[in-house]
């Protein structure tokens, strides 16, 4: 059984969990951080178990499997994770359209999914791998006591919080660890924080920041490899 397929199967466990530990994510079986670890993944693994069959941030922190709800459908056959739905799409025009779209899937997964005229994927595992964790960062960062606590809220160099509650100090970690990232990106922090945090389209990223068009892919490609970088990812 590979490492992967051994992590779905203890994930599977009830108090099972992950957790950040150094370069890779610490498996426990029960909810103690001091619990022994029973195994440990690299980056390429923790990508695997995101893609299948998908994990939710862990109040307290780390992540768990996700589980559908008890009385939900099964999903359609071959279409895991799919949530029907639209999103807006910038015509050549200008006009913003709405579009059938997976609602289950982040810009960011989409982008990953595509390839160029020559066949060659958008993004690279390491840049996929990278801009995730800084999402998974982030709901970390916004995981805390206030619900009305926003991302603009979080701590940032030589400023406070707005948030009208503290939020706990390992929320308040994820906050400054995300803040970190960010910096890392640059000039690209903006694309980046818009795409990996926000889940907003790269088209209106574009729109939003005046940019040409493609011009944002060029941006976020090399915001994500300075993020990896960053995260030593690669």
């Amino acid at each position: 059984m590979s490492r992967t397929n051994r992590a779905r199967t203890l994930l599977a466990r009830p108090g099972a969990w992950l957790a950040v530990s150094g370069a890779g994510y610490a498996l426990r079986l029960t909810p103690h951080r001091g619990a022994r670890v029973h195994l440990t993944l690299d980056e390429a693994a923790f990508r695997d178990l995101i893609a299948a069959p998908g994990l939710v941030v862990r109040p307290g922190g780390g992540w768990i499997l996700r589980r559908p709800p008890a009385d939900s459908a099964p999903p359609e056959p071959g279409r895991p994770g799919l949530i029907p739905g639209e999103r807006p799409v910038m015509q050549p025009d200008g006009r913003l359209s709405p579009r059938p779209a997976n609602l289950g899937e982040s810009p960011l997964a989409w982008l990953a999914r595509r390839r160029g005229a020559d066949g060659r994927p958008f993004l690279t595992p390491a840049q996929t791998a990278a801009g995730e964790r800084l999402r998974a960062e982030a709901e970390a960062a916004l995981k805390g006591p206030s619900v009305t606590m926003r991302w603009d809220a979080l701590p940032r160099a030589g400023g406070g919080s707005a948030a009208r509650i503290e939020p706990s100090d390992r929320a308040l970690s994820a906050a400054r660890r995300v803040e970190k990232a960010l910096a890392a990106c640059g000039l690209r922090r903006a694309i980046v924080e818009q795409i990996c945090i926000h889940g907003t389209s790269l088209q209106l990223v574009e729109r939003g920041l005046g940019l040409r068009r493609r011009e944002g892919k060029r941006l976020l490609i090399a915001g994500l490899d300075l993020l990896a970088q960053h995260y030593r990812i690669g």
